[in-house]
């Protein structure tokens, strides 16, 4: 099938894409500030987060094996369902400015939800892009990357100067054009509707069984402990940016330049992964992503200035940047057609389940030994993960295909 309307799907896929990483700055990016400045400490911050992240971890696995069986509940309608429920929460937590209580509550349930609906989105752009619409997945995913970049430029100059309602704001803002982005979403006419699923296909979906998919795909499986403990690493920078940034003599201002520069460089290699991707394997790809991720802690624990902060942030370039849209191919090429959604949504799981680990342990060691213990931690942890993910992806099959034919 010739994709059809290239530059239309893209640009479509790209605002949805827009809409989700603004949203994800002054969610997640900023989530440590909007939680202080409402009266929260490091370690109630870490506690909330954690529980945020434990949820969305196992919500995220239970979604996509009922996305999976093709019913009611589409790519399309779980991203539109999620949107609603965090512009509903954004508009909650504005008229509750300081009240802890109700802030914890809505606020994990927006972050929560948030990671839930990522896997899916990716989901949804490979589903179309089966049913003959020419969505570019790196470019769009790149300049979802860059809206992040430019909402972090500027978003923390403004809430330095006028508060962080601001944050809810933009939330708002981004919610709104992701339901009228979303509800364009139709499929091409002569494809399969959305939420039939034929009998080859009820067939095919069988690896729903925990133990079965591990023994389906052995290297996924492994690989998926590595991303726990890279994104630990990952998580405990981002989560905890703004005490690590003020460590070395910056502020908000800083926290949205350093976000800007590594949201920014995730955009040329995004897209073009898929060039990328002919002359490199996946797998080594993956290798030199957890690398990277590890470099660019490593830098952290020695820096002692925003320059330091900054060197360390470029290698997003290589860690980040170079992870999500490779973990994303991985999947759709290793995995039988009805386990992709699954697959998508464990990468977003051990994501979540690494920050877990890092809001826990984070949040406690930076309040009771400081900011280089924190980072020294981090470091260690995302060294195993480099060595765990070498043995996955050279040492282990991606697809066993006796396992495939006895499910």
């Amino acid at each position: 099938m010739q994709p059809k309307n290239s530059f239309s799907w893209t640009l479509k896929y790209t605002l949805l894409n827009a809409a989700y990483f603004i949203a994800f700055c002054t969610v997640h990016a900023y989530a440590a500030v909007y939680l202080l400045a409402n009266g929260f400490s490091n370690t109630e911050v870490g506690v909330l987060l954690a529980i945020a992240n434990i949820t969305s971890a196992i919500f995220q696995p239970l979604i996509a094996a009922v996305i999976d069986k093709q019913g009611f509940l589409t790519n399309k309608r779980f991203i539109l369902i999620s949107v609603l429920i965090m512009l509903t929460g954004s508009l909650i937590l504005m008229a509750v400015p300081g009240m802890k209580a109700v802030i914890f509550i809505i606020f994990a349930l927006i972050y929560m939800i948030q990671f839930a609906y990522q896997p899916v989105m990716t989901a949804l752009c490979f589903e179309y892009q089966k049913k003959g619409c020419g969505i570019v997945y790196g470019l769009a995913r790149g300049l979802g990357s860059a809206s992040f970049a430019v909402t972090s430029v500027f978003i923390g100059r403004v809430v330095e100067e006028s508060g962080v309602l601001v944050l809810l704001w933009v939330t708002v803002a981004a919610m709104v054009l992701s339901v009228v982005v979303i509800l364009t979403f139709r499929l091409p006419s002569g494809s399969v509707s959305e939420g039939s699923g034929g009998e080859d296909s009820k067939k095919v979906s069988a690896h729903n069984n925990l133990i079965s998919f591990v023994k389906t795909y052995p290297a996924f499986s492994l690989f998926l402990i590595g991303t726990i403990l890279f994104f630990f690493a990952h998580n405990m920078i981002n989560d905890f940016m703004i005490q690590i940034i003020r460590n070395l003599g910056g502020n908000e201002t800083e926290l949205g330049y350093a976000n800007f520069l590594q949201a920014i460089l995730e955009l040329p290699v995004m897209a073009l992964i898929g060039l990328v991707l002919k002359k490199i394997a996946s797998g080594k790809l993956l290798i030199i992503s957890g690398i990277a991720f590890f470099v660019k802690i490593l830098i952290l624990v020695f820096a002692n200035g925003m320059a330091h902060m900054y060197i360390s942030q470029c290698f997003q370039l290589f860690a980040y940047a170079v992870f999500i849209p490779v973990s994303a191919y991985y999947v759709s090429k290793t995995m039988e057609e009805f386990d992709q959604v699954k697959g998508q949504a464990f990468i977003t799981s051990a994501i979540t389940i690494g920050g877990v680990f890092s809001n826990l342990i984070s949040g406690v060691i930076l309040d009771n030994l400081g900011i280089k213990p924190m980072l020294i931690t981090g470091t260690a942890v995302c060294a195993i993960g480099m060595v765990i993910t070498v043995i996955a992806m050279t040492k282990l099959p991606h697809y066993n295909s006796k396992q495939g034919e006895q499910n």
